[in-house]
């Protein structure tokens, strides 16, 4: 991927056994709110602490919405297809890391939602999509070196840890798979 790249077809609609993906809309900010009510699942996201449940889930909505507005691709909506009810987001983001543009695959969970595998069948439907599009020949994901359940979901996929990197003024681990 160019550094400075930004023009990706993006697709939504994507299916594993047990998920649907569809890009988020301004619907999707009420329910997230659970997801910045939960302190675990906001662990590893110090911006957010001092954010109430409300502005976190609306200020994380619109980075999404501006991601797909601005061609960064972006994270999308994972539907259970059995309840038809959100259970978290997962999708690709345009990266800088050192200097570099790279394409990550990102993922969230409701904690209810936890221990299910959610992450790991949504995550690897992303890295597929992006491999048989030809978006890229690698992608990363970059990890809190503390956030071990995303370390697991990582390594499942077949991502292996490359080096650790400072990113956003804080030391995180560069996963890695490539096509």
């Amino acid at each position: 991927m160019e550094s400075g790249q930004t023009n990706y077809i993006y697709a939504d609609g994507l299916e594993t056994d047990r998920l649907r993906t569809r890009f988020l809309t301004r619907d999707d900010e009420e329910p997230w709110i659970e997801f910045f009510k939960e302190k675990e699942t906001t662990e590893f996201m110090p911006l957010f602490h001092t954010l109430t449940p409300e502005t976190s889930s609306k200020t994380w909505l619109d980075w999404q919405l501006n991601r797909y507005a601005a061609g960064k691709l972006g994270l999308q909506a994972l539907i259970d297809k059995h309840s038809n009810q959100l259970i978290g987001h997962c999708g690709l983001l345009t990266q800088t890391i050192e200097g570099k543009g790279e394409l990550e695959v990102g993922y969230h969970i409701l904690k209810r939602h936890w221990g299910n595998g959610y992450a790991t069948e949504a995550a690897k439907r992303f890295i597929d999509y992006a491999f048989e599009s030809n978006l890229v020949t690698s992608l990363i994901s970059i990890i809190d070196i503390g956030n071990v359940r995303s370390q697991r979901v990582a390594n499942k996929n077949g991502l292996t840890l490359e080096k650790k990197v400072l990113w956003n003024d804080k030391d995180m681990y560069l996963y890695r798979i490539r096509a």
